[in-house]
């Protein structure tokens, strides 16, 4: 269970991603915390995230890896900055520069998944995180996602 996700600390303005977005009626609401020094995003698929029965659709895998990769480098960001999600201070926003996804072994669909994030600090405004996804300890999937400070040309 994610106590203090990084993406209830968002602004309303930028809380509407279908995977992440809290504001998004009818998006996944992915929550990405802090597990030590990793990062910990779970979510349970619904029936309708099924690639064929009993088995979760890689779009779905893609997109968790996503938001994960983009939550941690803002965790990671938000604490070099000296603060943690709560504290009131708003963290930064990233979006995806790049996203590669290997698919390791098919994803059950009854099951929460686990993604967990080893952050990396490539440039001021980049970072990389590669995650692991899990399903009962079973890998399966591995992502990189190069995330990149948000631009302001995002703002209105």
């Amino acid at each position: 269970m994610i106590l203090k996700a990084i993406q209830d600390e968002y602004p309303d303005d930028f809380s509407w991603c279908y995977g992440c977005g809290r504001l998004n009626e009818k998006g996944h609401h992915f929550r990405t915390g802090w597990d030590g020094e990793k990062t910990l995003t779970i979510y349970s698929p619904k029936q309708e995230h099924m690639a064929l029965p009993g088995f979760v659709y890689g779009g779905l895998i893609a997109s968790f890896i996503d938001c994960h990769g983009t939550g941690s480098a803002s965790l990671a960001l938000h604490r070099k900055n000296g603060h943690e999600p709560g504290d009131g201070v708003e963290p930064p926003r990233f979006v995806t520069g790049s996203l590669k996804v290997d698919f390791i072994k098919p994803t059950p669909q009854d099951t929460p998944l686990k993604a967990i994030g080893i952050i990396h600090e490539i440039h001021p405004k980049k970072w990389k995180v590669e995650t692991e996804v899990f399903a009962n300890d079973i890998l399966c999937a591995r992502g990189e996602v190069i995330a990149v400070v948000m631009p302001s040309t995002f703002v209105k």
